[in-house]
């Protein structure tokens, strides 16, 4: 790739997990009563035919990573598990009071921190409590996040059998020295059990993470880690940049300084290798930073065009609507977002009172709703057309005058009614999205909110 291109086009952008991004929510006239009126809408809408789905924050680890920018609380008191799962129950509970009828539930995901911080008993206790006050879709897909260090095979037993088919583990990095940059000292045996042992339960579905662009990490270092990934094939990897963005993450970033991480250029090298190291043992590029196998559920549903994207990333199915349960976690109800307040005694208290225990959130007006879908085809598909009046809003012809430029440097094709990022522009395509993000463009941040596109 040209370095004369990611010079230009390295610059502080969102990734658009969301639209409108977390920064330009309108918080000031969003309202407790406001969102759960969106709830209702879209439960009416989108719970019968397509079912919703539900992330949970489990916020606890043992220990720091220092290249995480989850919301975590490090403790070794594993008593915190079981009144933590209480509080997440009720909040269930308020949700479901809201519903008229029982929710149908498609998808599930335990994101943390570290799941398997909780013991098997205690996971089943929270997904049996779930699942008490639910409905289960036939095709539902129920996924978690495993820590190779300390996931066990009860764990894993206990959650296929709550019907549990998809497990990703955090791979990051194999070598040693950027491990402990990292505070992430995992051996490949570790992630070696956890993965033979997953699939010989009878998961269909494992990923591992890797993140290139880590402090002290070397191309060398990327293709070893490959190399031995190679031996575990999982069936999707994440493979995505370190956001380096202290300003926002706090302390655990600064085990180490900025001379420490790879220039831009050998950033892009990084991914590059990667990206055809993973080509040559039959993984397919699936929107941004996600690899699948031909029989993985990702790749089926990019060719299926049935590819979603929200704040659990990149998922094979849409749902209308996501409600995230657990502090910090923030839920869509497609008109709307809001967030839980990030701070575990807080979430108790507001629930304690019987209160959802939401702190912000944004209402969707119609210009949103349609640039969110723009964003949301360039992420997924990245191609997007206005070839209807419901695509179309008023500022469109200033957003393909700013596109010009990418056109003219070959990273998109413009047409009449559509836009095509090209295979140049792929790497570029939050970049792209820029150009959409109406907000961003009537108000540029005075300091920087979010990490390098490149």
């Amino acid at each position: 790739m040209s370095s004369k291109l990611i010079n230009k086009y390295n610059i502080a952008g969102p990734r658009y997990t969301s639209y409108p991004t977390v920064p330009y929510w309108d918080s000031a006239t969003f309202s407790q009563s406001k969102w759960l009126h969106t709830v209702q809408t879209s439960f009416k809408e989108s719970n019968h035919d397509e079912g919703i789905s539900l992330y949970i924050h489990l916020p606890f680890c043992e220990s720091l990573c220092t290249f995480c920018g989850c919301n975590k609380r490090i403790t070794k008191r594993h008593e915190v598990e079981s009144p933590y799962i209480s509080y997440v129950l009720k909040e269930w509970d308020l949700y479901c009071e809201k519903f008229e009828g029982k929710p149908l539930i498609k998808e599930l995901h335990l994101g943390g921190g570290t799941p398997t911080f909780f013991s098997p008993d205690n996971l089943k206790r929270l997904i049996e409590g779930i699942l008490s006050k639910s409905q289960v879709a036939q095709n539902h897909e129920f996924s978690f996040e495993g820590h190779p260090n300390n996931t066990t095979r009860e764990h894993l037993q206990t959650l296929y059998n709550l019907g549990f088919r998809r497990v990703s583990f955090g791979v990051q990095d194999y070598n040693l020295s950027v491990q402990k940059a990292i505070h992430r000292i995992q051996p490949f045996e570790n992630v070696q059990f956890v993965t033979e042992a997953a699939r010989e339960i009878g998961y269909t579905s494992i990923g591992h993470d890797i993140i290139f662009g880590l402090p002290f990490q070397t191309i060398n270092h990327v293709q070893e880690t490959i190399t031995k990934t190679k031996l575990l094939k999982p069936d999707r990897i994440a493979f995505y940049s370190y956001a380096h963005v202290p300003w926002i993450k706090g302390n655990g970033q600064r085990g180490f300084s900025e001379a420490d991480l790879p220039k831009p250029a050998t950033k892009r090298e990084q991914y590059e290798l990667g990206k055809q190291l993973l080509a040559d043992l039959g993984y397919h590029e699936i929107g941004m930073d996600h690899f699948a196998l031909e029989t993985d559920t990702l790749y089926k549903a990019m060719l299926s065009r049935s590819l979603h994207r929200n704040f659990m990333g990149y998922t094979a199915s849409k749902t209308q609507m996501m409600i995230g349960l657990g502090v910090s976690s923030i839920s869509d109800s497609w008109y709307g977002f809001a967030q839980n307040v990030k701070d575990i005694k807080s979430y108790y208290n507001l629930l304690d009172k019987n209160q959802i225990p939401v702190y912000r959130g944004h209402i969707l007006n119609s210009e949103d709703l349609i640039i969110r879908t723009h964003i949301l085809n360039l992420m997924c598909h990245f191609e997007t057309t206005w070839d209807n009046n419901q695509m179309r809003f008023n500022d469109l012809p200033d957003v393909l005058i700013k596109l010009k430029e990418m056109e003219t440097d070959g990273l998109v094709d413009i047409e009449s009614k559509s836009l095509q990022v090209t295979e140049k522009g792929k790497p570029f395509v939050r970049n792209v999205c820029m150009a959409f993000d109406l907000l961003l463009q009537r108000q540029q941040p005075e300091k920087q909110l979010f990490s390098m596109t490149v």
